[in-house]
């Protein structure tokens, strides 16, 4: 039996690096976003959707005949809060939605180190369940997403996951992200363990590879079948020769959220002009 995985913010960094991995001979991939697409390769089982995820009707039909969906869709960086709100937060409740009305049982949700933000390195391993301290608007709104999961979990038995991706990158780009790092092939590992764990109900698992600095434990992703592969130590000595060793005093090192807990992202202040 084929199965269709609907992904929202296809388009997206995450979203391009999952395409290719998440293929498979069993499996439609139906990719959605506002932003243009790569048409299918020859051999490629994809169905391209042009839809916001704040479009409720367009993620209902977007969600027929669909196993399970991964929500990536959504501001990436932080934005004024009247955007947040309507992409990442409702946007989030729309899709969640969607996914209940269209009869989905299972929805991974592309959570982020920025709703722990402001946790202290100095408390050592981030937990799984770290309560929630966001670092930004952006944070908020991975906080309010793991709260409608939850919600929809318990009141209307959806399976949701919820992912606190590190950094995924194809290779990590700083100090910091020797610690944060998720590779796209352990990206790609993650997200089937996440689509195929049997009746995981809610959880909230850290997206990262087993790096050897990592800050994240992986306690509850290997407990659903995740078996990361690499490592960002093999990045570590062309990192430091370029940047210096990592500074655990210094604003990137010093909370899970590294600069996002710095004064450039008070966006508030920079809304009022101030």
């Amino acid at each position: 039996m084929t199965a269709r995985i609907l992904i929202t913010g296809a388009a997206g960094g995450v979203g391009t690096l999952m395409r290719p991995r998440l293929a498979a001979p069993d499996r439609v991939l139906r990719l959605l976003d506002i932003a243009e697409m790569p048409p299918a390769a020859p051999g490629e089982r994809v169905e391209l959707v042009t839809a916001s995820v704040t479009d409720q009707a367009a993620m209902e039909a977007a969600c027929e005949g669909v196993d399970a969906v991964i929500h990536l869709g959504g501001h990436s960086l932080e934005r004024p809060w009247a955007q947040i709100l309507d992409v990442n937060i409702d946007g989030t409740h729309t899709v969640l939605e969607a996914a209940r009305r269209r009869g989905v049982g299972r929805v991974v949700l592309a959570s982020s180190n920025h709703a722990v933000g402001f946790h202290p390195r100095s408390r050592g391993e981030a937990g799984d369940y770290l309560f929630p301290r966001p670092d930004s608007y952006y944070g908020v709104s991975k906080v309010a997403m793991e709260a409608l999961g939850s919600m929809y979990s318990s009141r209307y038995g959806l399976d949701v996951i919820a992912v606190r991706i590190g950094s995924c990158f194809e290779k990590p780009r700083d100090t910091r992200m020797l610690s944060t790092w998720l590779s796209p092939d352990d990206g790609a590992r993650l997200f089937e363990a996440c689509l195929s764990a049997p009746s995981p109900g809610f959880r909230v698992v850290w997206g990262v590879s087993d790096n050897t600095r990592r800050w994240f434990s992986l306690d509850e992703a290997r407990a659903l079948g995740y078996a990361p592969e690499d490592d960002s130590e093999v990045f570590a000595a062309e990192l430091i020769a370029e940047q210096g060793e990592p500074d655990p005093e210094s604003l990137a090192h010093k909370h899970v959220g590294g600069l996002w807990c710095g004064p450039e992202f008070d966006t508030a202040v920079q809304e009022a002009g101030r």
